[in-house]
């Protein structure tokens, strides 16, 4: 058996397709653009690369995109104030911090201070507790783990009664998209660096969702057979033989994955272009809320 590879670039095009009609619609109806408002601290090059990346997405769709660059040792105060500053302008309809930020920075402070209404992210801390209460509703959901649930979605995997293992527990993947399966009606087991025999809980695991940040972490023979893995792994490793000296790999070694379960993203490729797809829908949703209250 070989796995299909899940190809996310096919899917956001036509996404960011159909968010492109519904800016136009929305720019002709209004006479303005939606605005995506983005604030990146320090040159790490992962960050720098992601901004441009949203950004470009941006302007295929038609959205304008507000940035706010920031030095490494920026305090505390000037990054607080670039998102005020972006929650008080009307032009701006989304936020999103870029993360990580520097050690020095208090991460939490900042993302509190995010309009709830204008959280294109879906990261502020309401935001996600709604996700996590039966019977709310979030006005955002995080941007990569809804690309997750679209991936499996497009490729028709049944969620509900799904045995689901997460592997990874952070606040801007792992939580968020167990929670996102939950409500899918799935059975979510989240694993992490301390648990114990991690192979044995991935075997009986239907729906894979991979990222723990660890380079070809898991094994093929860890998995289910037909079992359907989403890596959202991006590591990037050396490589004497690849142009560059370098490529990127995700979280599952694939070679090996590739003979066991039924389909697996592509890395990269696969989860990335989702990612800012969601973003872009978010900031889209964001603009008709805030116009309608206006």
């Amino acid at each position: 058996m070989s796995a299909t590879l899940i190809d996310g670039e096919v899917i956001a095009v036509r996404m960011r397709a159909e968010i492109a009609a519904q800016v136009q619609q929305f720019t002709e109806q209004h006479h303005y653009a939606p605005g995506l408002g983005v604030v990146l601290v320090g040159d790490d090059p992962a960050s720098q690369m992601y901004v441009r990346m949203k950004r470009k997405n941006c302007k295929e769709v038609g959205i304008e995109s507000y940035a706010h660059y920031l030095p490494a040792d920026a305090t505390q105060a000037q990054v607080e104030e670039a998102v005020l500053s972006l929650n008080q302008d009307t032009k701006v309809h989304g936020i999103l911090v870029q993360l990580p930020l520097p050690k020095h920075l208090n991460e939490e402070a900042v993302l509190n201070l995010i309009s709830l209404e204008k959280d294109a992210d879906g990261i502020h801390p309401l935001n996600m507790g709604l996700l996590a209460m039966r019977g709310r509703e979030p006005l955002f959901t995080p941007a990569t783990p809804t690309g997750c649930l679209v991936l499996l979605k497009e490729m028709n995997v049944p969620i509900a009664g799904a045995n689901a293992v997460v592997v990874g527990r952070s606040n801007i993947v792992g939580m968020p998209v167990a929670l996102m399966l939950t409500r899918e009606n799935a059975t979510v087991t989240i694993c992490h660096s301390k648990t114990r025999d991690l192979p044995s809980y991935l075997r009986e695991a239907d729906i894979v969702i991979a990222a723990i940040g660890l380079p070809e972490f898991i094994k093929g023979d860890w998995l289910k057979p037909g079992a359907v893995v989403i890596d959202v792994g991006t590591n990037k490793i050396d490589d004497a033989t690849a142009e560059k000296g370098y490529r990127y790999v995700g979280d599952v070694e694939l070679e090996s994955a590739q003979a066991v379960v039924k389909a697996i993203t592509k890395v990269p490729g696969g989860v990335g272009p989702l990612t800012r797809t969601m973003l872009l829908a978010n900031t889209m949703k964001a603009a008709y809320r805030l116009t309608a209250k206006a």
